[in-house]
């Protein structure tokens, strides 16, 4: 990473023809080009099977890239192993649809998991976090409405509240690029939108770039400003999301519309 390069910053990503095929054969993206730039709000919108998920990780390094390259802030991201990988994940925050927190543990220490990539080995081992970490951890709880609840184990909490908590272990990291992957498929939908609302004002106090994985296009259309459309692990639509009409959507799913499709139809 070049000189004065600070986790601070939003990072721009970029996918240049980038195919990936997995060992059954499964063609997950095909030919995937685009670019996000700094400060971005973006939803990626399509059905189970369309390559969302398989897009956010490939930005992140847990899924390689078959051919194409992938650019996030200084980083080239295929091929990259290692210590450089790790340090590349320290400034890619990642929210999963499982929360992915451990449930015996406290809200605090859950928090401070995002702090691992920038600590020392000898302070992680013995689970002394410094100064700066702490003030980093209880700022992100309270910035999700989250501090009361610090020091409650994560078996704890509902649902919305584990998310809140995922979010602010992301922002611990101080991350240059916030990834999502259906942040938002087992909420209901008052928490679906404390959600998006959460990452939509982190996107806009923070200049964070935001990429969210939704199929819902409600909340797509609502929350974020450009919509990346994606069937069969091909790109079929880019463009501005409150823009995207409904004939748009029915491209994207390859299908009419149907309830499901929208939260509020859920309510």
């Amino acid at each position: 990473m070049e000189a004065g390069t600070t986790a601070s910053t939003s990072w721009p990503v970029e996918l240049r023809d980038v195919s990936v095929t997995y060992p059954n054969g499964t063609k997950a993206l095909q030919n995937v080009s685009l670019r996000v730039e700094p400060g971005e709000m973006v939803s990626i919108v399509g059905l189970s099977g369309s390559g969302k998920s398989t897009l956010i990780r490939t930005i992140n390094g847990l899924v390689q890239a078959t051919s194409g390259e992938v650019s996030v802030g200084p980083y080239a991201m295929v091929g990259l192993k290692g210590r450089r990988l790790r340090e590349a994940r320290g400034h890619i925050g990642m929210i999963f649809q499982g929360f992915n927190l451990a449930e015996r543990t406290d809200v605090f220490h859950n928090v401070l998991v995002g702090r691992f990539a920038h600590s020392s080995a000898f302070r992680t081992l013995l689970g002394l976090p410094s100064k700066t970490d702490r003030e980093l951890a209880l700022r992100a709880l309270d910035s999700v409405g989250m501090l009361e609840k610090v020091w409650s184990r994560a078996n704890a909490l509902s649902g919305g509240q584990k998310q809140r908590v995922a979010i602010a272990r992301a922002l611990t990291q101080e991350p240059s690029v916030m990834l999502a992957d259906e942040p938002v498929a087992s909420l209901d939908p008052p928490t679906a939108h404390g959600v998006m609302s959460d990452l939509r004002r982190i996107n806009r106090e923070q200049g964070l770039t935001v990429l969210v994985n939704i199929h819902l296009m409600d909340l797509a259309r609502q929350y974020t400003t450009r919509m990346i459309g994606l069937r069969d692990g091909r790109l079929v639509y880019d463009g501005p999301a409150a823009a995207a009409t409904d004939a748009d959507f029915e491209q994207i799913y390859g299908r009419p519309i149907q309830a499901r499709d929208k939260l509020e139809s859920q309510a």
